[in-house]
């Protein structure tokens, strides 16, 4: 008996008689004949010269940095100067120090986040009028992120400072509002600020009270140039009927440390750069130079500054170097008459908020004069 019989469900294909058919044909090279059936269509044809050139190159990468390059020219390289009350800051600090003698003690407590009080006490000093050797205020600060407020009080002498700063038009601005008020009444005083400012410019706008008579000012400083900054300042004052006027011109320079950029970046706030500034102060005739430079990044400063008049020729020279180690500050400064000042400050620990101990000196041996002092900052 034949096998297909007794299986016939596991007849397959390959146990069939018939021969399968052969696949079809490729068609030749050069495309098939018009006379041929079952032939597959030719593939489309190359695509002609012209219609290469006609369809759009792709960007090239050339194009793109040009955009670029085009966007990057638009943006003024002049940097913000900064306000024009605080051009020559830095040197002011350095040959302008805050001497005292007796013993200072200022114990500051953190109550918060945005929250501050600061208890201040001088004693066995000789620099308070009428007499007084000793001397107590208290402090208060709020801090947010659009602002800041202050005051003072002075027991001893009845009076009250007090300073807002506030952001205003989303940042735009800055409105300052400053306050003096004492018993007496004869020296309160209100003075009321506007900031504004772009991206090479700032003006500040002033009016208050002051002396008994209204105050108003007005400052605008502007950067010419990447490294050189020009402005002027005028102010009214009421209570005497002067109109002050003055001029500033500031030139900063590279300290000359570029080549040290393998060297490990300084930590801290970024060092203010090395610059010459000039003041004319037309209303009582006075020309300032301000010179400051940065030796050591981060470390060691030196400034000058020489006052003068053109007309009378009379002058007054001031020098001054800061000296910044791991937990202290070292500042002396020295004029033309010969006066000595120092300040020494030292932290006692490592973490922040750690108690700071100070030590002032002023020497002055054509007046025979001599202060020594010593402070203690407690708390945060």
């Amino acid at each position: 008996m034949p096998i297909q019989s007794i299986f016939p469900l596991f007849t397959t294909r390959c146990d069939s008689s018939a021969i399968p058919p052969p696949p079809p044909l490729l068609p030749p090279p050069g495309g098939s004949k018009s006379g041929e059936a079952g032939s597959t269509p030719p593939p489309p044809p190359p695509a002609a010269e012209s219609d290469k050139a006609a369809a759009p190159p792709p960007p090239s990468p050339v194009a793109a940095d040009d955009d670029i390059a085009k966007a990057a020219a638009s943006v003024s390289s002049c940097p913000n100067p900064g306000p024009l009350e605080m051009a020559t800051y830095d040197v002011r600090r350095l040959v302008s120090l805050d001497t005292y003698d007796g013993v200072r003690v200022d114990i500051s407590k953190q109550l918060s986040p945005y929250f501050a009080c600061v208890h201040s006490f001088h004693l066995g000093t000789t620099m308070l009028p009428d007499g007084k050797n000793c001397s107590y205020g208290f402090t208060t600060q709020m801090n947010d992120e659009e602002g800041f407020m202050m005051a003072r009080v002075d027991p001893e002498r009845g009076s009250v400072d007090g300073r807002i700063h506030k952001a205003l038009l989303g940042g735009l601005a800055m409105g300052k509002l400053q306050l003096g008020l004492s018993s007496e009444g004869q020296s309160d005083q209100m003075l009321g600020e506007v900031d504004i400012g772009a991206a090479t410019w700032t003006a500040n706008l002033k009016y208050g009270s002051m002396g008994g008579g209204n105050v108003f000012g007005c400052n605008y400083f502007q950067a010419v140039t990447p490294k050189l900054a020009m402005g002027g300042e005028g102010m009214y004052i009421g209570a005497n009927g002067n109109m002050l006027s003055s001029y500033t011109a500031k030139y900063s320079f590279d300290n000359g440390t570029e080549e040290a950029t393998d060297a490990a970046p300084a930590l801290g706030p970024p060092e203010a750069p090395s610059y010459l500034a000039a003041t004319y102060n037309a209303g009582q005739g006075m020309l300032s130079l301000n010179y400051k430079r940065a030796v050591t990044a981060q470390r060691v400063n030196i400034g000058a500054s020489l006052e003068c008049s053109p007309m009378t020729l009379e002058s007054q020279v001031l020098l001054g170097a800061e000296f910044n180690l791991t937990r202290s500050k070292m500042n002396v400064c020295i004029d033309g008459s010969g006066r000595i000042q120092s300040v020494l400050e030292t932290k006692l620990g490592r973490e922040p908020g750690s108690p700071a101990l100070n030590f002032a000196a002023e020497l002055d041996h054509g007046k025979n004069v001599m202060k020594f002092g010593y402070g203690l900052n407690i708390g945060s």
